[in-house]
């Protein structure tokens, strides 16, 4: 950066921010006010620390009796329902008899992120030592949450990562001032998301701490992934965790300047009373994380003994730039691991991944795959525009679809806003659909019939699979006609939008972060045709040849490569890999997808259409040319359709329809949108 850009960096941050910043005797009297504000009061004596008694926690108790020094036990349960996943957080932070570690992305301050930070609270009175280290990015805003968790207790600590200007609460002109002075350190963010229970614990997956990835948004809500570990590889998460804890860039969160600046003008702040939004849903998470029959039913009984787990986790250092004579190994270390487990594929690779926009070394990694003489077949399963929370990331994908179908010949499945079959409990949703029980009752299985659904008409079929998909339950295969059509009730505080959805408040969601230039997110999902909330996959998992399973926080994208710090459980075991093979596969069913396909060849200058297309596709900026190689298509079952196919097959045409480029997107002229974002984002391909 040259030396003006360097002067017009120091002065906007000098204006918007530099007033703010605390001396080092304002930032010690900060921190002492803090920890002399902090209760020493512990409410048990217990060596358990009077914890609740669990049988997940006891899974980890076993595998840890069951294991040696040269046969490790592990078990593992995959948690594919939102609301299910906070109901085994909120059981395995009762149960925690030491320690609790949790590092995330996203901390909101909605009814789940309440409920949660009121158990680590809770926790903490009970004798339990306590760490929350929150990415500053997307970390708790609110200056009295912050300053209240920094001095609410002796076991409770709080740091926030790689904080701009030292900052919680960033503003216009820090926002401005970031990109101008620091812009790639302003991109580096720790996206990694675990929670360690006693170091036998551990929870890895694709879940922050915000409603929509519990399926509690009344707007819109993450398809998402996570998996329990017990056995000895949770010592690994709790030293991966230590790493990021002590890292120069995680800074407690008292120590911060507007949080130090609100501890030394209003002294130790008392939490925000607790206000939940729905109180209904937030106790019947409480009494089912309490119930040990629904948690041995839901988490112990359904867990995978499984041998070979490793937890494959960036470091800080990934951060630092290193001199040019120093070798780079060690600061990368997620990335290569999981392209030589893709390398490795020998028939099938199936990938998950909410943001499909490929580097250059992946796009290499899958070109050596498909020139093998036995090409392993790639499946991937991806969002929509309608259902993508982030449409610039979609419009580049988009614009490479030829590419990625032709070049690297993959299977491609786009998510629908509306799925009729996804793991969710479709009641957190939208009033109850027909064949729901009472709301006294909690179905073990998930639903699987949509009161919303994406499809004209439900198939009842499945996706294509060289190996059999288990059926869905009976609900499942009710005719979406005979289903009640959405209508959200909205709350006091709800606002009805032009789409039809109801919007109970406005939230920053997951890699929709705000801009470089401004503290609002402008880019958001876009409308979409039909009312009531919708999903958008947000899972980031991968199965190779049914006998590796992966699940983590790797969107398999240039910024988890270049820019995040991520982590990911690896588990070699041939069961692990086939459920989770499945739960891929559910959601590539064509009650929950699209399928990307080419289009028909057009009577006349077919060839010519085909390469000013793929000219267009290779222009940097602006790619002009209006009819694509591919579009979506949804699968028509009947008689001579029984089920779907692969985009590959003779028949493929006959069996299904085409719906579009952008399917139950409510945006204009459509096609000129995106590739309007198609041309603003193709620069930012290494940041996206």
């Amino acid at each position: 950066m040259n030396l003006l850009l360097r002067l017009l960096a120091l002065a906007t941050v000098l204006l918007g921010s530099g007033c703010a910043s605390l001396s080092s005797a304002e930032r010690e009297r900060a921190a002492g006010i803090a920890a002399q504000a902090r209760s020493q009061q512990v409410d048990c004596t217990r060596p358990d620390r009077c914890a609740q008694d669990s049988p997940l926690r006891a899974l980890g108790g076993q595998a840890f009796t069951e294991s040696t020094p040269e046969t490790p036990r592990h078990y593992a349960t995959i948690l594919d329902e939102g609301e299910t996943s906070l109901v085994a957080r909120i059981n395995l932070i009762r149960s925690a008899t030491r320690s609790i570690d949790l590092q995330t992305y996203i901390f909101d301050k909605d009814d789940s992120a309440r409920l949660v930070l009121e158990e680590l609270q809770a926790a903490a009175r009970r004798g339990v030592k306590v760490r929350v280290l929150i990415d500053q990015l997307s970390a708790i805003s609110d200056l009295q949450i912050l300053g209240a968790l920094a001095s609410s207790h002796q076991n409770v600590q709080l740091r926030v990562y790689n904080p701009t200007f030292g900052k919680a609460k960033l503003n216009y002109f820090d926002y401005a001032g970031s990109v101008l002075c620091c812009f790639r350190r302003f991109n580096q963010r720790m996206h990694n998301k675990l929670l360690v229970i006693d170091d036998a614990l551990g929870v890895v997956g694709g879940r922050n701490y915000q409603d929509d990835y519990y399926d509690w948004d009344s707007e819109y809500n993450f398809r998402d992934r996570d998996v329990v570990v017990a056995g000895p590889e949770v010592r690994a998460m709790a030293v991966n965790f230590d790493a990021f804890w002590h890292a120069p860039r995680s800074v407690p969160a008292e120590r911060l300047n507007d949080v130090g600046r609100t501890l030394l003008t209003q002294g130790a702040p008392a939490m925000p009373p607790l206000d939940y939004r729905h109180p209904e849903r937030v106790d019947q998470v409480s009494d089912e994380a309490s119930d040990p029959d629904y948690v041995r039913r839901t988490f112990v009984d359904t867990a995978l003994p499984v041998a070979s787990v490793r937890y494959v986790a960036d470091l800080p250092r990934k951060h630092r730039r290193e001199r040019a004579s120093q070798p780079a190994n060690g600061q990368h270390v997620t990335e290569p691991q999981l392209d030589a487990l893709i390398a490795s594929a020998q028939s099938e690779v199936l990938l998950q991944t909410p943001y499909l926009v490929l580097s250059k070394p992946a796009r290499k990694l899958f070109k050596e795959l498909r020139v093998r003489e036995q090409a392993p077949r790639v499946v991937v399963s991806t969002n929509s525009l309608a259902a993508t929370d982030n449409p610039i990331v979609y419009a580049l994908s988009y614009k490479y679809k030829r590419r990625n179908l032709r070049e690297l010949g993959f299977n491609i499945y786009e998510f629908k806003p509306f799925p009729l079959n996804a793991p969710v409990d479709y009641r957190n949703l939208l009033p109850a659909p027909l064949g729901v029980p009472p709301s006294g009752e909690r179905r073990s299985s998930l639903l699987g019939g949509s009161a919303a659904g994406s499809n004209a008409r439900s198939s009842g079929s499945r996706g294509y699979s060289d190996r059999p998909v288990p059926a869905a339950d009976a609900d499942a295969e009710t005719d979406a006609d005979s289903r009640p059509q959405p209508q959200p009730t909205p709350g006091p505080a709800a606002r009805r939008r032009t789409d039809g959805s109801v919007v109970e408040r406005r939230v920053l969601r997951a890699e929709t972060r705000p801009s470089f230039l401004g503290t609002k997110a402008v880019n958001k999902p876009l409308p979409v045709t039909r009312s009531g909330a919708r999903m958008g996959l947000h899972a980031k998992s991968l199965v190779v040849d049914r006998r590796v399973g992966v699940i983590g926080t790797h969107n398999f994208d240039p910024r988890s490569e270049n820019y995040n710090t991520e982590g990911a459980v690896v588990i070699d075991d041939p069961a692990f890999a086939e459920a989770l093979a499945q739960s891929i596969l559910r959601d590539i069913e064509p009650d929950n997808s699209w399928t990307v396909a080419p289009r028909t060849k057009p009577p006349v200058l077919s060839g010519l259409n085909y390469s000013v297309g793929k000219a267009s596709e290779a222009l940097p900026v602006l790619d002009f040319w209006p009819w694509r190689y591919a579009t979506d298509y949804e699968f028509q079952p009947g008689p001579e359709c029984p089920a779907p196919l692969p985009r590959q097959h003779a028949d493929f045409h006959r069996c299904y329809t085409a719906v579009g480029d952008f399917p139950e997107v409510n945006v204009g002229p459509k096609w000129l949108l995106v590739r309007m974002l198609t041309a603003f984002g193709a620069g930012l391909v290494p940041i996206l």
